[in-house]
This record gives structure tokens, C-alpha cells and sequence, in this order.
């Protein structure tokens, strides 16, 4: 099978069961999407805090910490025109994993099930959709709960 995901571990320890889930789920949302013919890979980044403030800030101008952020490489309707011969980068995706430990049980719910949606959310950034607008949100957290759903990671610890 090919590497669909490139995981980095920056500036905290490497874990196998993070490395895990995130494959799990990039290959469901990979799968779910017709991409697994493709050439496509993308690369996601677990960081501390102080760390993905520090790119929120530099990418965005926005100085402070947050969950998730996405870089796509390509816009919504691109991505259907690459081709199947070139290897291309879907995007990059950072995570702050500190942030997944707080969400998590801010939202009564696991690691995994937090780890899993924020992997989710930054696939389905790279994949082009927002939720600025309701309709947008709407059809992007359908896809994500669709994802989450097929691999029974629930909401419940």
C-alpha cells in the first residue's frame, strides 16, 4: 500500500498510536474520496502549543495558539484534474496535540475520537471545503461525521 500520510512529530515525543489512528483515518478519507488511485500524499505535523502558535502567526497573522491548521496546495476544483502519473502534495496539516488532550475532555469524549476529527477536519480543508457559510459547514461536518461513522469512532469515552 503507499504512503498516503507523512507524520512529523515536532518538538514532542514520537507515539505509535498516534501515527495509528492518523493513518487509519487518512486512509478512510482517502478511500471515501477516490484518491487512493491517485499519486496524491500529504503530510501532517503533531506539535506542542507554543509551536502552532508560531506558525498561526507567521501563515496567518493571527498570534495564538489554536487546534488544526490546513495548507492546501490546491483549490476545491482542482483536485479532481491531477493527474494519476505525478506524485503531488494534497497539503500539509498541523495538529496540536496538547489542544486534542483539552478538547477531548472539555467535550467529554476520547483521544482518539478528538485525534481522529481534527485529522478529518484538516483532510477536508486540504480537499477545498470551509465552514464559514451554514450550507458549507454543513456539507463539510457530513463528510467528517460520514468518516468518523465508517470507523466507529464515537463521541463516547
Amino acid at each position: 500500500m503507499k504512503e498516503l500520510v507523512q507524520i512529523e512529530f515536532l518538538d514532542i515525543e514520537e507515539n505509535e498510536e498516534y501515527s495509528k489512528i492518523i493513518e487509519k483515518v487518512i486512509h478512510k478519507c482517502f478511500e471515501e474520496e477516490n484518491l487512493l488511485k491517485t499519486k496524491l500524499y500529504m503530510s501532517i505535523i503533531l506539535t506542542t502549543p507554543d509551536k502552532i502558535q508560531e506558525m498561526n502567526n507567521e501563515y496567518r497573522k493571527i498570534n495564538k495558539a489554536t487546534d488544526v491548521l490546513s495548507f492546501p496546495m490546491f483549490e476545491k476544483d482542482e483536485i479532481s484534474n491531477l493527474s494519476l502519473i505525478t506524485e503531488e502534495p494534497l497539503g500539509d496539516i498541523v495538529i496540536s496535540i496538547e489542544k486534542v488532550r483539552e478538547q477531548a475532555e472539555e467535550y467529554g469524549h476520547s483521544f482518539e475520537r478528538e485525534l481522529a476529527y481534527m485529522v478529518v477536519h484538516g483532510f477536508y480543508h486540504l480537499m477545498g471545503y470551509d465552514h464559514i457559510e451554514l450550507t458549507d459547514r454543513t456539507e463539510m461536518r457530513e463528510k467528517e461525521e460520514n468518516i468518523l461513522n465508517q470507523l466507529s469512532i464515537t463521541r463516547e469515552i
